[in-house]
C-alpha cells in the first residue's frame, strides 16, 4: 500500500514536470488517507490553480488557511489564486496577511526587523 508521503512526493514529481491532472490525483489520494497534510492541501491547490481549476482551488485553498491561520504561504496561494480570479481586491489583502504573517515571524529571530512596507497596488502576473 501506497503511503501518504510516497503520494505526496509523486505529486510534487509530476507538478515539476507540468503534469497536473497527475499531480492533482496524488495529492488527492495522500489526503484521503491523512486529511490533516497541510503540505498536501498547499500542493493540491497549487496544481488545481495551474490547470485552471481555479474554483476547487479557491476552496482547497481556502481550508488551507482555516488549517494554517498563521502560515505566510498559505495565504500567499489565496492571493495568488484571488489573482487568476481576477479578485484583486481580495489578492491585495491576502498578500497584506501573508506579509504581516512573515513579519511576525521574522520578529521571533529579528526583533529590530522593520515592518512591511505598504505594497500599493499589486503588479498583477499571471
Amino acid at each position: 500500500m501506497t503511503d501518504v508521503k510516497e503520494l505526496y512526493l509523486k505529486g510534487l514529481s509530476c507538478y515539476g514536470q507540468g503534469k497536473h491532472a497527475e499531480a492533482i490525483e496524488a495529492f488527492e489520494q495522500a489526503l484521503a488517507l491523512d486529511a490533516s497534510r497541510a503540505d498536501c492541501l498547499q500542493a493540491l491547490s497549487m496544481a488545481q490553480m495551474h490547470a485552471g481549476k481555479l474554483q476547487d482551488a479557491l476552496a482547497n485553498v481556502l481550508k488551507l488557511t482555516e488549517m494554517t491561520p498563521e502560515d505566510p504561504q498559505a495565504f500567499t496561494s489565496l492571493s495568488m489564486i484571488y489573482q487568476r480570479l481576477d479578485k484583486i481586491d481580495d489578492a491585495e489583502k491576502a498578500q497584506a496577511k501573508a506579509r504581516m504573517l512573515s513579519w511576525k515571524q521574522e520578529l521571533k529571530t529579528n526583533p529590530n526587523a522593520p515592518p512591511p512596507a505598504d505594497a500599493g497596488g499589486m503588479n498583477v502576473v499571471q
